[in-house]
């Protein structure tokens, strides 16, 4: 399979470097493509200097504009397959070949990296959350998704071409949910993820408390009028 792993960045000045080097280094057969999504820091700077594959957004355009941009690259470049692959050094690249051997084994057309296929949840808010998705999507789905708020994600081009195609379709738990029902099989690969490396996260106590509530809502209601 001829794979890209899509970087969506914004302002990952302290993170960028590290995260696309080790990439590289241990994915030697896998392309990617930078992101940077209207940054005001020097992360569009880093890429050039370094000469990473990028491209760059004048303005912010959020993580689904971040994603489908990478998402058209892949298509019109010939891949079969793009990771959805956070700049931030969470993400692990040792996973990613398994992830890649998986949705050939499987024929799966979602392969999502899971810290919680052999692992237990810890109990935490954010976790409640996550508990919460996972039985929102086996109620209207039929299915089970472990790690629903996981951002490491493989699509095969058919998602891809979705995810281009829907202007308002973003890489999030809602979307996956939706595709399930459209008939997407599923498959989770167990990783591990690390802390951010630098930087630090957008998502505060509230914005946490919201997404969850707008993935609640969206999986029940919104999903169906798409």
């Amino acid at each position: 399979m001829k794979v890209l792993a899509i970087i969506p960045a914004y302002n990952e000045e302290g993170c960028i470097e590290a995260t696309v080097d080790e990439f590289v280094r241990t994915c030697p057969g896998v392309d990617y493509l930078v992101v940077n999504d209207g940054s005001s820091d020097q992360t569009e700077a880093i890429c050039k200097r370094r000469g990473f594959n990028y491209v760059s957004h004048p303005v912010n355009l959020g993580l689904t504009g971040g994603f489908q941009t990478g998402c058209r690259y892949a298509l019109e470049h010939g891949y079969d397959a793009v990771i959805q692959f956070d700049a931030d050094g969470q993400h692990m690249p040792k996973y990613v070949t398994p992830m890649i051997e998986r949705m050939e084994r499987d024929g799966a057309d979602i392969v999502i990296g899971s810290r919680f296929v052999d692992e237990e949840k810890p109990v935490s808010a954010r976790m409640i959350g996550s508990r919460l998705i996972t039985a929102l999507i086996k109620l209207t789905c039929g299915q089970t998704v472990n790690d629903p708020t996981s951002g490491m994600r493989l699509f095969n081009r058919k998602m891809v071409s979705e995810f281009v195609r829907r202007f308002d379709f973003g890489p999030e738990p809602d979307s996956v949910a939706f595709l399930m029902r459209k008939g997407a099989k599923v498959s989770e690969v167990q990783v591990q993820m690390r802390e951010r490396q630098a930087g630090e996260s957008y998502l505060n106590a509230w914005k946490s408390i919201s997404y969850m509530a707008r993935t609640c809502m969206s999986i029940l209601f919104v999903q169906w009028f798409r």
